[in-house]
């Protein structure tokens, strides 16, 4: 008699879909929802009231206003955990500290860095409705800091059809669709 002992449960991922205002972070994330069906969460909604006033009246936000957002996120992250989800979180994540705090979460944290020129962000964001208004852009790309080699992640040039992006993330970060 053959025994094949129990099946391993499969990994708890967090696929944070990165980068500066205007990427095409919630376009992705939402697309990658379609293709897993993990629960997401879009950041921005995790931030207290004062963030967004402040940022829609455009002053950047200090490291001192995010850590408590960044934390509240990393919460999330990992209570879906606990529950045995993996998620999609989309995250400006522009610092490694700030990476560094979602790295916290239970389960493993893989990041999707996407990216574009500074004149299609621009373009981006002037045709769409959100409180961060483009005069902060610049501050956001001042800030960012790209992933380096040893953080988990790939970074990818966000132009094309969305679902064969996705794939092509997916597949660079090693998560199966099936």
């Amino acid at each position: 008699m053959t025994t094949t002992g129990t099946p391993q449960p499969s990994p708890v991922r967090h696929i944070i879909v990165m980068g500066v205002a205007g990427t095409g972070k919630t376009t992705m994330a939402e697309e990658l929802v379609r293709i897993l069906g993990w629960p997401y969460a879009e950041a921005d909604d995790f931030h207290p009231k004062a963030n967004i006033e402040k940022m829609a009246s455009g002053h950047p936000l200090t490291d001192e206003d995010r850590w408590p957002w960044l934390r509240s996120l990393r919460d999330w992250m990992t209570r879906q955990a606990h529950e045995g989800h993996s998620t999609i979180v989309t995250c400006s994540a522009l610092k490694r500290a700030y990476r560094d705090v979602l790295r916290e979460a239970d389960g493993e944290v893989l990041f999707a860095e996407l990216d574009l020129d500074e004149a299609d962000l621009a373009e981006r964001m002037t045709n769409r409705e959100h409180f961060m208004p483009l005069s902060l852009l610049k501050s956001q790309l001042d800030t960012l800091e790209p992933l380096e080699a040893d953080e988990h992640g790939l970074r990818m040039v966000n132009k094309g059809e969305v679902d064969e992006l996705a794939h092509r993330l997916l597949e660079g970060l090693g998560v199966s669709a099936g």
